[in-house]
């Protein structure tokens, strides 16, 4: 399996080491493979060049700021620059129109109410039943309905803000209030995950923790893409179910 995988995955020109002095385009491999990987939570609408072209402003900026003083890589920093300027871009343009944020709310309340009903997760043909679509008719609303913001749980789940902060001094707008209240959707985010379905819960894990793309998962569990694009998406509408108490909190 190793092998086959290690045969498939995207290929990425990494810059040549030993030049001290950092080149913006040897790590444009780094935004290109980053804009693939977050394309899997995007609307339908957005292409590929949207994310990358906002990744590059990213990259942009890491060099101008990078501190080689500060102990992590430029590869490390730049990364969280660029995703970050990615998830901004998306949320200026608010790229899901109207009726994608009605559609999750309603692929909320399905799961909820199924859920309910038979005490047990809710499966994907019930899901698209209660809401009175045929099963691909669901997927497709899921697939656009798991790209909306979902109250930044995504963010809390991928990115370790401690390597960020090392960067960023506090500007006074992060009190302990706010760490609280982050603290706690954290802890309640990992408990609801803990709660998924195991194939479910192996996906994000691959897709978050160890940063494969849709291509790459699919390889490993033997399905194909498409099928672990839609996995994705109904653990992500299925953590927004569970968690909607923190949607007043956007």
């Amino acid at each position: 399996m190793a092998v086959s995988v290690a045969e498939n995955l995207m290929v990425y020109e990494k810059p040549k080491e030993g030049d001290q002095e950092i080149k913006v385009e040897d790590y444009a491999y780094l935004v290109k493979r980053i804009a693939h990987h977050m394309m899997a939570r995007m609307p339908s609408c957005v292409q590929i060049e949207d994310l990358i072209q906002a990744g590059m402003l990213g990259l942009l900026e890491a060099a101008q700021k990078y501190d080689a003083s500060k102990g992590a890589s430029f590869e490390t920093y730049s990364g969280i620059r660029i995703r970050g300027a990615i998830v901004d871009e998306m949320r200026r343009g608010d790229w899901a129109p109207r009726s994608v944020h009605r559609n999750s709310r309603r692929v909320a309340e399905a799961i909820a109410t199924v859920e309910a009903r038979h005490g047990r997760d809710a499966r994907d043909h019930e899901i698209a039943e209660e809401m009175d679509l045929s099963l691909d008719e669901y997927y497709a609303m899921a697939r656009d309905s798991a790209s909306t913001r979902l109250f930044s749980y995504e963010e809390t789940y991928e990115n370790d803000e401690s390597r960020f902060d090392e960067y960023e001094p506090s500007d006074g707008l992060r009190g302990p209030s706010e760490q609280v209240h982050r603290n706690a959707l954290y802890t309640d985010l990992v408990a609801a995950i803990g709660k998924l379905p195991e194939r479910e819960r192996l996906v994000l894990s691959l897709y978050y923790e160890q940063e494969m793309n849709l291509k790459e998962i699919g390889l490993v569990l033997g399905v194909s893409e498409s099928r672990v694009s839609q996995i994705h998406s109904q653990a992500a509408l299925r953590l927004k179910s569970r968690m909607q108490d923190w949607q007043s909190y956007e």
